[in-house]
């Protein structure tokens, strides 16, 4: 079956300040605030919505498709896709812009000042559903440029493409008749809490009405786990548990990757939520959204694990 990830690429740039910003900003000088923050480190991880969920369905075993912009410092990208066996072949290059990129300062109180540049993210995709397969295709809008959000998700609707709907970060940019627009006749709503109560406040519908217009609602809690509701049930899903917890960025890409492979296997809900938090159990053990690795063998045997 085909799998469409359609969402973000982006680098993220992150940098160590080993001082606080508190010391260099007086609060009496804030209308001409003019302040540069020497830091110790900078690293440059890969990210962005549709490359985390590619890269964890690679790693169980799939070739998603990546429906996404990025700009003229790919080749980077472009190598790490080709080395985890993930086509590059659906992603549009903006020559003129640069890859969406976030630039994150830390300082030693966990303060964070960013700045993100949309760069490429700005330019929609444009791919031509028509082109797969609505039987052997599912598909997954996660956030990324809101006019192929909006487009892809009326175009899976009007094909009898089975989606996921995925706005995550973009939420506070949709107006509440376009959001629920992305929502009707999606497949699975997929958010965590915080951004669920986001869509009922944009929205204006409880999780009833919502469950009228999507299958089925899936909430990650984190520590906690999930939640899956549909018209007939609510399933609390426990977190799986990974050896050690390091970072929680990126697992909730993870856990999509999971329920989306338990989905193309045509496993129950219940069945599919648990491997998305299996899945999101390795995310968790390393640093960075696609930094950490795991076997067909080693996911397994921590599924049979949960499951026994």
């Amino acid at each position: 079956m085909k799998i469409i990830v359609s969402g973000s690429l982006a680098y993220d740039r992150i940098m160590d300040f080993p001082g606080d910003f508190s010391d260099h900003i007086l609060p009496d000088k804030i209308h001409v605030l003019n302040v540069s923050f020497t830091v110790n480190s900078m690293v440059e991880r890969l990210g962005g919505t549709a490359g985390n969920i590619a890269y964890a369905l690679s790693l169980l075993g799939e070739e998603p498709i990546i429906l996404a912009t990025i700009g003229h410092d790919y080749h980077r990208y472009f190598e790490w896709l080709a080395k985890n066996h993930i086509a590059c072949d659906s992603i549009k290059i903006i020559e003129e812009e640069f890859t969406a990129s976030a630039y994150i300062t830390t300082d030693r109180a966990d303060n964070q000042i960013t700045a993100f540049n949309p760069g490429a993210m700005k330019y929609p995709t444009a791919f031509n559903l028509d082109r797969v397969s609505p039987q052997e295709s599912i598909a997954i809008i996660a956030a990324g440029n809101l006019e192929d959000m909006m487009n892809y998700s009326l175009a899976c609707r009007s094909r009898g493409i089975d989606y996921i709907f995925d706005p995550g970060q973009s939420l506070p940019m949709w107006p509440g008749q376009d959001l629920i627009q992305g929502i009707e006749g999606s497949r699975i709503l997929i958010s965590n809490d915080y951004e669920l109560e986001l869509i009922i406040s944009n929205t204006g519908l409880d999780r009833k009405q919502l469950l009228k217009r999507t299958k089925t609602i899936v909430s990650t809690l984190g520590e906690m786990g999930s939640q899956v509701l549909t018209p007939d049930a609510e399933i609390a899903i426990p977190a799986a548990k990974p050896r050690v917890v390091v970072d929680p960025t990126g697992a909730g890409d993870a856990y999509r990757a999971g329920l989306i492979k338990g989905l193309v296997q045509g496993k129950p809900i219940e069945q599919c939520a648990i491997m998305g938090s299996v899945c999101a159990s390795f995310a968790v053990e390393c640093y960075g959204t696609q930094d950490y690795h795991f076997s067909l063998e080693e996911f397994k045997e921590r599924l049979d694990k949960y499951s026994s």
